[in-house]
C-alpha cells in the first residue's frame, strides 16, 4: 500500500544540476584542469563533502575539501543570481495535484537543509511536504539509503509502503537498497542516464496520485 511519495530535489523538483557543473568546472579550470561534461553525472545525487573529497584524489587537487565546498557554494550564488532558481518543467504542477488528492510528501535531498528550504519556497512548495531531509543528516551519502530511510522513520511510515522520484544513477540505487519502489525521471533536456529505477519517466505531466499508487502496486 503506497502511504508516501518521498523525491529529490536537484533534478527532480529544482533545474539545478546545470549549476553545479558550471561552478565545479570553473573552479577547476582555475586549477587549470579541464574534465568532459560527463564527469560530473557520476557526482548527481551525492554530498558536497563526497564529490569533492573524490575529485581531490582522481583529480590530485591541492586544497581541502571544505574550501573547494565553500567556493563551488559561493560561484553557484553568483549562477543563481544571474538565472533565478528554476523549478524542473512541470514538476510543481506534479506536487500540486499530488497535494490536492491528500498524498503525504516529503524531500530526500543530499543538499544541505537550508539550500532545500530556501529552494522550495523560491518556488512555492515548500510547505507542501510534511518532511525533508538531508545529505547533512546521514552518515552516508547516496548511494547509500540513509536519507531515505531517515525520511521513512520521520514519517513513521515502513520503507516498503513509500515511493521515491530520483533522477541520478546515485539517487535510484540508494531507493532501490531502501527497498522503496523507485520513479526515474530521465530529463530530455540533459544526457541519458543508467537509473535502476523501477519506472522510467522523462515527463510530470502525465503522472498523478492513482497513477503512482498504480506504479507501487505493480513493483510491490
Amino acid at each position: 500500500m503506497l502511504e508516501a511519495i518521498i523525491f529529490d530535489m536537484d533534478g527532480v523538483l529544482i533545474d539545478s544540476e546545470y549549476s553545479y557543473f558550471e561552478a565545479k568546472d570553473s573552479i577547476l579550470k582555475d586549477e587549470g584542469i579541464t574534465v568532459p561534461g560527463s564527469y560530473h553525472s557520476k557526482f548527481m545525487g551525492t554530498s558536497y563533502q563526497y564529490t569533492w573529497e573524490t575529485m581531490k584524489a582522481e583529480l590530485g587537487l591541492k586544497k581541502s575539501a571544505p574550501v573547494y565546498i565553500a567556493e563551488m557554494i559561493k560561484r553557484r550564488e553568483e549562477i543563481i543570481k544571474r538565472d533565478g532558481i528554476k523549478p524542473i518543467k512541470g514538476a510543481k504542477d506534479f506536487v500540486k495535484r499530488l497535494k490536492t488528492a491528500d498524498a503525504i510528501l516529503a524531500v530526500a535531498s543530499s543538499s544541505p537543509l537550508t539550500e532545500i528550504e530556501k529552494s522550495l519556497t523560491e518556488i512555492g512548495i515548500y510547505t507542501d511536504f510534511a518532511i525533508i531531509t538531508s545529505g547533512e543528516e546521514v552518515e552516508h551519502s547516496k548511494p547509500a539509503p540513509d536519507v531515505y530511510l531517515l525520511a521513512a522513520k520521520r514519517l513513521g511510515i515502513t520503507a516498503k509502503n513509500c515511493l521515491a522520484i530520483e533522477d541520478s544513477p546515485n539517487g535510484s540505487i540508494a531507493v532501490k537498497k531502501a527497498e522503496m519502489v523507485g520513479i526515474g525521471f530521465a530529463n530530455p533536456d540533459y544526457p541519458t542516464l543508467d537509473l535502476v529505477s523501477d519506472r522510467i519517466v522523462t515527463t510530470f505531466s502525465d503522472l498523478d496520485y492513482a497513477k503512482c499508487q498504480e506504479i507501487h502496486q505493480q513493483f510491490r
